[in-house]
């Protein structure tokens, strides 16, 4: 008959409380590590042969078991008992069903601890992979956007203010600058990262367990540790990739807000697509930009993902004690959060329909020009402190009369000043307000094709990043 297994207990004279089985007992999402902590086993049955534990048989018949158990656990025919405390538990207590007395050797020279710092470092580093895909795709659907909007006049924006006119593919491309960041925060979060804790055992490193380096090639890491206190005791890696997750659900939140206000009526910038939106229940005009709130909400939990890992680990001793369990609760948040919002928002950016004249009509409203006009008498030596001045007794006058800067008569003009010559006219127009902004990161539409076109190139470094990872990806 199969009996419960316990990796502890030896030298209790008692059985477990059932409160303590209850706190002890890992979440049930934990036990997703079980892949990546079949992965490290494949690994560590390789060094328990060069150790001369196992002879070459055993270790063949052994990782043909981990193989069987890996199949069926990915089909659904295995699954935690109530009893196994954890995903370590989980699977030797599978692979001693099937394998006997031979599978009680398999746990010489590790422990818990190096597993479980491994097992989460292999996840995260996958992980981070399909994070990087998602995002490249949302990254696509901005740059397609900037590319038909281009030359799209928009007013941007400060203080919430109509400042001057840009592009509306300006605009979206400093979105995706913001999220080009975060893809290279991920690549710098990995290089820093791709060290393996695995022969860390429980903190001092192991007495079997004696190349460590081969394991950590063996699993696509870069390195093995470098102290085996610091490697089952250390979860800085997790915060990092919480931080990097955070600020990218923060720029998610930035531009979930503004796809709100521009599907707003007194916008109307924008309309979404009817399969990337919803409805009322009771409203039957309704037509709610959902995935923006949803995604600005669920940012906040990311947020609270950082705090939490940080507060676990503030005045930790070293090295490895239970508290590190809450590294995964926070990590598979964020994986998971990200995970839905980012193809829901690409999704949504690719279908959106711009309304470009509705755009172009805002454009140069609420004087946004005015920025021209002192830019004008600049260029002819007026000092800037004295052109703003000037600049501002125009625009008191267009409010006084009810009219944009275009509209005032050359004679009103002079009023104001004399060196406002009418030939200032043909600086007044968005398209002469855009192309003088032509300076490298400018919004003149030749530069933002500039900038799309070494957005792409980054994309394609992006790309290349995901596709050469080495380690395993169940």
């Amino acid at each position: 008959m199969n009996q419960p297994l316990r990796l502890w207990g030896g030298r209790f004279g008692a059985e477990p409380d059932p409160s303590l089985t209850r706190l002890s007992r890992s979440e049930p999402s934990y036990f997703r590590l079980a892949p990546y902590d079949l992965a490290g086993s494949r690994a560590h049955i390789r060094e328990l042969g060069r150790a001369g534990l196992l002879d070459d048989g055993e270790i063949a018949t052994i990782l043909r078991a981990i193989d069987e158990v890996a199949q069926q656990h990915a089909a659904g025919l295995i699954e935690p008992w109530p009893e196994d405390e954890d995903v370590h538990t989980f699977l030797e207590r599978v692979l001693t069903q099937k394998l006997g007395p031979l599978g009680g050797k398999i746990r010489a020279g590790r422990s818990r601890n190096d597993q479980a710092a491994n097992d989460l470092k292999l996840f995260l580093r996958h992980r981070a992979r399909t994070l990087m895909t998602e995002l490249m795709a949302l990254q696509d659907a901005l740059v397609a956007q900037a590319q038909a909007h281009k030359a799209t006049p928009v007013p941007g924006v400060t203080h919430l203010q109509a400042a001057q006119p840009i592009t509306f593919g300006h605009h979206l491309l400093a979105h995706a600058q913001a999220f080009s960041r975060d893809a290279g925060r991920l690549m710098d979060w990995d290089a820093r990262n791709a060290v393996s804790p695995l022969g860390a055992a429980a903190l001092a490193g192991s007495a079997i367990a004696l190349n460590p380096e081969l394991s950590a090639e063996e699993l696509g890491y870069d390195a093995s540790f470098e102290n085996s206190v610091d490697a089952v005791g250390a979860r800085d890696h997790v915060a990092e990739f919480l931080f990097v997750a955070a600020m990218l659900a923060v720029h998610l939140s930035r531009l979930a807000e503004e796809i709100v206000i521009w599907c707003t009526q007194p916008y109307r910038w924008i309309s979404l697509h009817d399969s990337f939106a919803t409805g009322s229940s009771i409203m039957p005009q309704k037509k709610n930009p959902d995935i923006a709130e949803l995604t600005r909400g669920r940012s906040a939990r990311l947020i609270g993902g950082v705090t939490t890992m940080l507060a676990a680990l503030k005045s930790l001793p070293l090295s490895y004690n239970r508290d590190l369990a809450e590294d995964k609760r926070a990590a598979f948040e964020a994986v998971d959060g990200l995970a839905l919002v980012l193809p829901a928002m690409a999704g949504m950016v690719a279908t959106m329909t711009v309304e470009t004249e509705t755009m172009r009509k805002a454009a140069s409203q609420g004087f946004t020009l005015a920025t021209e006009v002192a830019d004008f008498l600049a260029r002819k030596g007026v000092p800037f402190s004295t052109a703003h001045d000037i600049t501002g007794a125009l625009v008191r006058l267009c409010e006084e009369r009810d009219c944009e800067l275009h509209e005032i008569d050359d004679a009103d003009l002079a009023a104001v000043d004399p060196r406002l010559t009418p030939d200032i006219r043909e600086h007044l127009t968005l398209e002469a307000a855009l192309d003088a902004r032509m300076a490298r990161g400018g919004t003149s539409p030749a530069r933002v094709a500039e900038q799309i076109e070494r957005l792409s190139r980054d994309l394609a470094r992006q790309r290349a990043w995901a596709l050469e990872y080495r380690g395993p990806t169940p």
